[in-house]
């Protein structure tokens, strides 16, 4: 017994082998200390490194989104096709737009079945009569044949969606500035400025856009109003009419902003209210107004279409996607030549789908919900 008193005694650890022991236990602590701060730091700045801004974040969702980019790349071929399409005039199925081929004309024949006048009788005269049109079928020097005026449809399809695709961004950026003028106004203060703007926005959106769209083309016909000078008074008159839902969207926005921490912030800070709207409160309205705007452009480019189809939007000499399809009206054109009216539809169909996917990509990507 005493034996094995000694021996375990003997394996204490002295003062000298106690510190020496401590002093190495601590040692490794500190190693592995320093290493798990190192690890620490080395993944904190690999975070830092990877941290995205907002708006990094935005563009992320939106172009990892497959629709959104499908829509991107129909606008982007539009646009090259709509504006740089024209500048290779040397090709020879590029033409101008008020160019037409007068080297050929086409003599068609017609044939119409007229019964007797005697009545009783059954014998039918037939009448075949012809003239020269100017109709020509799609070759190597018109990909998409010509109209009745000789005109190159192809060429005229680059010329129109010049004229139909800036209507539409021309009255969609004068509808937002408009409406964030007068929805920022009618939000930030409130009370009284807010039920003026409010009432007259009520107004505007009783007003149907269309037949008075319709009566402002007749109107400008009557008075001799034609070309350009045309086509700047209906974009004044469709922001006219078109800047009451933007507003009503700012106004929204800004009502739900205005009591946020940082506007408490610009209060003590003494800015003017100019600066307090413009700087804070509509850089924050800005994602949803750039959504609205994008889906709004679908709906220009439409309401061009429709006024051009029906004949009173610019005159048929300027080409645009709207009366280019209004050569669906001429029965003979409908029937035998399709290739006049089917072509712009399908351009209007694409730029209003790709706008459409587009704006979703963008309202989905602002989504501050929407997962990462």
């Amino acid at each position: 017994m005493k034996n094995k008193t000694e021996d375990i005694v003997r394996d204490l650890p002295t003062e000298e082998n106690f510190d020496a022991e401590e002093t190495k236990i601590l040692g490794e602590e500190r190693e592995s200390l320093e290493d798990i701060f190192e690890e620490e730091a080395r993944e904190e700045e690999e975070t830092a490194g990877r941290t995205v801004s907002p708006t990094g974040m935005v563009m992320k969702r939106f172009f990892r989104s497959k629709l959104s980019m499908t829509g991107l790349i129909i606008l982007l071929v539009l646009f090259a096709f709509s504006f740089l399409g024209p500048l290779f005039r040397f090709l020879p199925f590029v033409w101008g737009e008020k160019e037409a081929d007068e080297s050929t004309s086409v003599t068609e024949e017609y044939s119409s079945e007229v019964k007797s006048p005697t009545y009783g009788s059954d014998p039918v005269y037939i009448v075949t009569f012809a003239h020269p049109t100017n109709y020509l079928k799609p070759s190597g020097i018109h990909l998409l044949g010509t109209d009745d005026k000789g005109f190159d449809v192809f060429s005229r399809l680059m010329y129109g969606g010049r004229v139909s695709l800036t209507v539409g961004f021309v009255v969609v950026i004068l509808e937002t500035f408009f409406g964030i003028i007068l929805g920022g106004l009618a939000g930030y203060f409130g009370k009284w400025v807010d039920q003026i703007i409010m009432r007259i926005v009520d107004i505007f959106n009783c007003v149907p856009t269309m037949p008075m769209m319709m009566i402002v083309g007749v109107a400008l016909e009557a008075k001799n109003i034609s070309g350009p000078a045309k086509l700047y008074i209906m974009m004044a008159m469709l922001t006219f009419f078109g800047w009451a839902g933007t507003a009503r969207l700012v106004r929204g926005q800004i009502l739900s902003l205005r009591e946020q921490d940082f506007m408490l912030s610009a209060e003590a800070s003494g800015l003017t209210t100019a600066s307090k709207i413009f700087r804070h409160l509509v850089p924050n309205v800005l994602p949803q107004l750039i959504v609205s705007m994008t889906l709004g452009l679908g709906g220009i480019i439409l309401t061009e279409a429709t006024l051009g189809y029906l004949g009173i939007g610019l005159p048929a000499e300027y080409a645009t996607w709207g009366n280019m399809i209004n050569a669906a009206a001429n029965n003979t054109a409908l029937r035998l030549y399709p290739n006049l009216w089917i072509s712009p539809g399908i351009c209007i169909v694409l730029a209003v789908l790709a706008f459409n996917f587009v704006g979703d990509g963008l309202r989905d990507a602002v989504d501050p919900k929407a997962r990462r």
